[in-house]
């Protein structure tokens, strides 16, 4: 894992950036201008000065020809839709959408139509807690037993001794997808808690990766206890708004209220089929339940990309994007990953692999009708989100390939490999047997 433990040192006015992107880099046609430079108020406290000290990307990276690509996934309908963010040293150099929002109605997809994100939504619930840790409401070590009394494993010294990392490092011992198949049956979320208690436990809390949807949305409640306010009222106020993420919401309400949104697509027999968005995995807000656009994505990559330290200082994100627990599984569950990757773990709500020698933080995400990827490299201020409404594996192809075209890593492929519809893009977080991993499955669970 290469300078994982690192603090990266940022410098935080995007607009005295010494640097010029590469020519090829702003010659795409759909580069974004950059927006307005964020001045904080004069009563804000003093923004870290900081200093760059990080790699170049690729000096041939053609956004263009990335934007190429996206645009051949949404082609003869291969994607219903699809929206995409770049982001290189702080500046967008692209934010786009692609295709339709809806095969009915064939809106088009624009750069502020906002999607479902899955588990891209527990980065969220990771930095709000890293958040709440830095203003001293949290501890990283404090116990979740100290904000939840009822709260039980099936042993009672895992009980004792799990914490808000394990939590949200998803390392509390339970096997992976705890409960998943009850939440798919519309079981209510305190009912899904209080069954925690009867899961046989893999291993003790921390010796082990096990990936959740229901106890990792412990942290709401952890939140709330810890706060007096609701976790979706806290990503608020703490991430969406001092981000400037305008577009983004959580649970079913926000996403169906969004001025644009895109609907979730299944196939049918004749091509894609739009449907109804699921409520199950809104349930879980922590795990699944923020909605956001491409021009959202931007700012959040930006930020974990360490250009807004007034809001995600360096030192949090170093913890965030530190691995707590080793996946080592995780190498081998798509063709990209066997090729490309050397380490995998963990982090606070983030994958961390090492990608070709580089740090990779990572994280997917599907629910019925939906998927998506955001994918960084962190010392090199480098980051991408794709975010598309169906279950099509196809995009996935464009993660690794943009990765390696950033890199200068020649002879890419991914996007030429023949994708197995079903099992590429849900088999990518190893939980191939999970409940409601197929993509051809109308309850296809958020990884």
């Amino acid at each position: 894992m290469t300078n994982v433990l690192r603090s990266r040192l940022r410098t935080w006015q995007t607009g005295a950036l010494a640097f010029l992107l590469p020519v090829a880099l702003g010659t795409g046609a759909g580069a974004q201008t950059p927006p307005p430079r964020w001045t904080p108020p004069a009563t804000a406290p003093a923004i870290p000065q900081v200093v760059h000290n990080t790699l170049p990307i690729a000096a041939d990276f053609n956004v263009g020809q990335i934007e190429t690509l996206a645009q051949s996934l949404v082609a003869d309908q291969k994607v219903p839709g699809l929206a995409m963010a770049i982001v290189y040293k702080g500046r967008i150099v692209s934010v786009r959408g692609y295709g339709i929002t809806d095969m009915q109605a064939a809106e088009p997809v624009d750069a502020h139509t906002v999607f479902r994100l899955a588990s891209l939504s527990k980065a969220f619930a990771g930095t709000l807690t890293g958040l709440l840790v830095n203003d001293g409401s949290l501890r990283w070590d404090s116990k979740v037993t100290q904000y939840l009394p009822n709260f039980q494993l099936s042993d009672p010294n895992a009980t004792r001794d799990v914490t808000v990392a394990n939590v949200v490092s998803q390392s509390t011992g339970l096997p992976r997808n705890a409960l998943d198949r009850d939440l798919e049956a519309y079981t209510p979320f305190s009912t899904l808690t209080q069954r925690l208690a009867n899961v046989p436990l893999a291993c003790a809390p921390g010796a082990c990766y096990g990936y959740q949807n229901v106890a990792f949305s412990l942290i709401g409640d952890v939140v709330f206890a810890a706060t007096g306010k609701f976790y979706g009222q806290e990503v608020q106020r703490r991430i969406f708004k001092p981000l400037g993420m305008n577009d983004a919401s959580v649970g079913m309400e926000g996403l169906e209220s969004s001025p644009r949104w895109a609907h979730p697509h299944v196939h049918g027999r004749g091509g894609w089929v739009s449907v109804l968005p699921k409520s199950t995995y809104y349930q879980v807000l922590p795990a699944a339940g923020v909605n956001a656009s491409a021009t959202d994505m931007a700012q959040w990559l930006i930020a974990h990309t360490g250009y807004r330290p007034d809001v995600l200082s360096p030192s949090l994100l170093a913890t965030l994007h530190t691995p707590r627990v080793q996946t080592p599984s995780e190498m081998r569950a798509s063709a990209w990953r066997r090729e490309r990757l050397s380490s995998a773990g963990y982090g606070i709500g983030w994958r961390i692999y090492n990608y070709a020698g580089n740090t990779l933080v990572f994280h997917g995400g599907a629910v019925q009708g939906y998927r998506g990827a955001v994918a960084m490299l962190p010392d090199r201020d480098f980051g991408v989100a794709l975010l598309w409404n169906s279950e099509s594996s196809l995009p996935s192809a464009l993660v690794p390939t943009i990765l390696d075209r950033a890199l200068g890593i020649p002879g890419s492929h991914w996007m030429k490999d023949d994708f197995d519809e079903q099992t590429q893009f849900v088999n990518n977080n190893t939980d191939e047997d999970a409940p409601g991993t197929s993509a051809n499955k109308s309850t296809a669970a958020p990884r």
